[in-house]
């Protein structure tokens, strides 16, 4: 069983390498990478030269995979970055009693709407929790990272910076399975404009518009957006949502309109490198949380 399971997954790998997809060996029935870290690099083979990580040794090379694969039954990385994919990731909602929450698939087809565009027909697996992942070729020169839940909710990307679990792959919960289309669908341009970073846009003092609105909240929200513009890269997204969140009980108290405190947030986020989507979907959910468990002016 194994030898045929370990047959089966090189049968993978090659066909993944074929369309020109750049593989790696994850673990055994896991996902993660069957590749050392960097702590225990012994600098030596490939890594002579300093330590190589798994997107970098990911490979098209038959002799290579044929040679790695030999030395055990490994599920099939595809680093999507070197493959020129970028793989949209429709997640399912951790907790499956829950009706609320809307699987990744259907908040992407309810995207697809409102852009007027019908869902992508392109070469898509369904992976071992229910999800899917649909494929797609990025444009050439276009170099686009990762993302989670910028898009919509339970919709990740990968791209430069990721990998996914290809098809023929076998964890705990399932096998990861190719459902339809065998060809990956050059990424439609409405979406990569959504994927792409908005350009930076120059550092100056923060000037909002004239607005409608008390003193004490245009000088929250004036607050908020300084606090935004100085976030550190890699919590940007986090402290516009903490900060907009702070926001929210002007809102809800009727002090400032909602579009006032949306567009001033939305410039804040944008002009240190948020995409447009991101800032949207975050700035919605926070004030909608906030506004939610405001509590009366009299007790806040």
């Amino acid at each position: 069983m194994t030898h045929d399971r370990q047959t089966a997954l090189l049968r993978a790998a090659l066909e993944a390498a074929a369309r020109g997809w750049y593989v790696f060996p994850c673990r055994p029935g896991g996902k993660p990478p069957a590749l050392h870290g960097e702590k225990t690099c012994t600098r030596t083979g490939p890594c002579v030269a300093g330590h190589v990580k798994w997107e970098q040794r990911a490979t098209t090379d038959p002799d290579r995979i044929r040679a790695a694969w030999s030395r055990a039954p490994f599920n099939v990385g595809i680093a999507t970055g070197p493959s020129g994919l970028v793989v949209i990731d429709l997640d399912v909602p951790k907790d499956r009693s829950s009706s609320e929450a809307p699987s990744g698939a259907t908040t992407f087809r309810a995207l697809c709407e409102r852009a007027g565009h019908a869902v992508p027909d392109t070469y898509r697996v369904r992976t071992a929790s229910g999800g899917e992942h649909l494929y797609f070729t990025c444009p050439p020169g276009i170099r686009l990272s990762n993302t989670a839940g910028t898009v919509a909710g339970s919709v990740d990307t990968r791209a430069w910076g990721g990998y996914v679990v290809a098809a023929g792959s076998i964890i705990p919960a399932g096998r990861y399975e190719a459902l339809c289309a065998s060809v990956a669908a050059p990424l439609p341009s409405w979406l990569q404009s959504t994927l792409q970073p908005a350009p930076t846009r120059p550092r100056g003092p923060l000037r909002l518009p004239a607005v409608d609105g008390s003193r004490a909240a245009l000088a929250a929200l004036e607050a908020e957006c300084a606090a935004v513009a100085a976030a550190p890269e890699g919590l940007r997204n986090t402290v516009l949502n903490r900060c907009a969140f702070k926001v929210g009980r002007f809102v809800a108290w009727g002090d400032i309109p909602r579009q006032t405190v949306e567009d001033a947030f939305q410039g804040a986020g944008e002009a240190v490198g948020l995409t447009a989507a991101e800032c949207r979907t975050t700035i919605r959910s926070a004030l909608d949380s906030s506004m939610r468990k405001a509590r009366a002016r009299q007790a806040a």
